[in-house]
């Protein structure tokens, strides 16, 4: 197997900011580290894994800089789309949402009337679309950028149009559920690249300043190489819609949305994809093979799995354990750690710190001095400050590529859980595999087997077990 390591080097060459942004946001360090004993001296004379100037690092300022006016379009106006549209609002001046659009009319009223009340912007009438092609409605509306909030299935051909009628994007995370969608980002992402485009995803780690800065220590050499690691996402049961007499079946998937995996990706894509992106992103690795189990204990609707346990072998041969779960009244634990040659690196609960060998903290991020010196220390905030900043400067990023290796990663997790078997990055990425329905319709044609009176369409309403297909799973 041929090894290709990801090469933020390559990447950021691939791009036109590269020689003037590879080395903002260095001189931030001062005020956000802190270092224990011995770390003044252990510091300077690590080696470093990439040298500064080689990789980006975003300038994480509280406020993007004043300059052209922005029409921006939401797509997808439930919660994360709403939060998404205020966090775009308090990043910049000069800034404003235009158009709206959601499969279903109260999302999109909904977002409108908050945005009256609390921002004074009124999106008219003509302005408000609805349905599964409301997306387009949006982006042929005048805008000048788009946010991407839809459940995650829809991602990559809402990405596909905004990018094919040159509007900058952000997505939210995961941007695919499947290896047909993973295929679509990356060849999108090359036509945005391109058209020198600004494409920003919702990883909100790359824009939170204590991963920005463990990031940079790391890549100064403070840890050594990098031999190993957990990745951890463990929290309680998320939420559900319980059915509604006048919703067809396909109303009620999409309203409960993230317990289904061809929406969602199951929650391994859809939420524990932030750890591996941090597992990806510091190590500059994609995973190359997967091994894992999950089964459902106590979920309420949908057909995804609760739980998930993941061994990820990286292109370099070191293996990293991955680990999520959604079961109330279990223990929590959201959190990284790498381990180095020198000394391991984690972050999860009120510290983020550096230890050596011995187990001395030898470095720490300052969540007090960010407090003291930054206005802005929301990372979602933060994301769309970098934005916007990018869109005005002329300077454009990409990130979708990028994202899309930890999303392929999770996708792999899933599948190796789902059926039983290990998967392998390059079987994955070839794969057939498309969750999108070929007859979505939200009258009732489209059925879940057992649920709905529909004959047209049956959507596998399976229970993945792994070691034995079932229905029309073809996994």
């Amino acid at each position: 197997m041929k090894k290709e390591s990801i090469s933020r080097r390559s990447f950021l060459k691939s791009t036109a900011m590269a020689g003037a942004l590879g080395a903002i946001g260095t001189g931030s360090a001062a005020v956000l580290t802190s270092c224990g004993s011995g770390a003044g001296s252990g510091v300077a004379a690590n080696v470093p894994l990439k040298e500064p100037g080689t990789y980006y690092i975003p300038d994480l300022v509280d406020f993007a800089t004043d300059g052209k006016e922005l029409k921006a379009g939401v797509i997808g106006c439930g919660g994360r789309g709403s939060g998404a549209a205020f966090n775009f609002l308090a990043a910049a001046n000069g800034i404003t949402i235009t158009a709206l659009g959601d499969t279903f009319k109260d999302r999109v009223d909904g977002l409108a009337d908050k945005l009256k009340s609390e921002k004074g912007i009124d999106i008219p009438a003509d302005k408000r679309f609805t349905g599964l092609d409301a997306y387009k409605q949006v982006i042929d509306s005048g805008v000048d950028m788009v946010i991407v909030a839809t459940p995650p299935n829809f991602r990559p051909i809402h990405f596909q149009y905004a990018v094919e009628k040159g509007k900058h994007a952000f997505l939210e995370k995961p941007i695919c559920v499947d290896p047909v969608g993973y295929r679509t980002i990356v060849a999108t992402a090359k036509q945005a690249q391109a058209k020198g485009l600004c494409v920003v995803t919702g990883t909100q780690r790359h824009h939170q300043r204590s991963y920005v800065e463990s990031y940079k220590q790391i890549m100064n050499g403070a840890i050594g190489e990098i031999t190993g690691g957990v990745v951890y996402w463990n929290g309680g049961m998320l939420w559900y819609k319980e059915r509604q007499p006048a919703w067809s079946d396909c109303e009620w998937m999409i309203r409960d949305w993230v317990n289904w995996t061809w929406l969602s990706g199951d929650h391994i894509v859809e939420q524990h994809v932030h750890n591996l992106d941090v597992l990806t992103w510091f190590t500059g690795l994609k995973p190359v093979k997967a091994v894992g189990f999950g089964s459902r204990q106590r979920r309420v609707t949908g057909n995804q799995f609760d739980n998930f346990s993941i061994d990820f072998e990286m292109e370099n041969g070191i293996h990293v354990h991955s680990m999520c779960r959604q079961i109330a009244e279990t223990v929590s634990n959201v959190s990284e750690f790498l381990q180095g040659t020198k000394g391991s690196w984690s972050t999860g609960g009120r510290e983020t710190a550096i230890k050596d060998l011995k187990g001395n903290v030898i470095w720490k991020y300052d969540g007090e001095a960010e407090k003291a010196n930054f206005k802005q220390t929301d990372p979602y905030t933060l994301e769309h400050v970098n934005w916007i900043n990018h869109i005005r400067s002329g300077k454009p990023i990409e990130q979708a590529s990028e994202t899309a290796v930890a999303n392929m990663g999770a996708i792999m997790g899933r599948e190796s859980a789902y059926t039983g078997k290990q998967t392998t990055w390059d079987e994955m990425t070839a794969s057939a595999l498309d969750l999108y329905p070929k007859d979505i319709d939200l009258t009732g044609k489209m059925a879940i087997s057992g649920f709905g009176a529909g004959k047209e369409f049956k959507l596998p309403d399976y229970i993945p077990i792994p070691g034995k297909a079932q229905g029309n799973q073809t996994r």
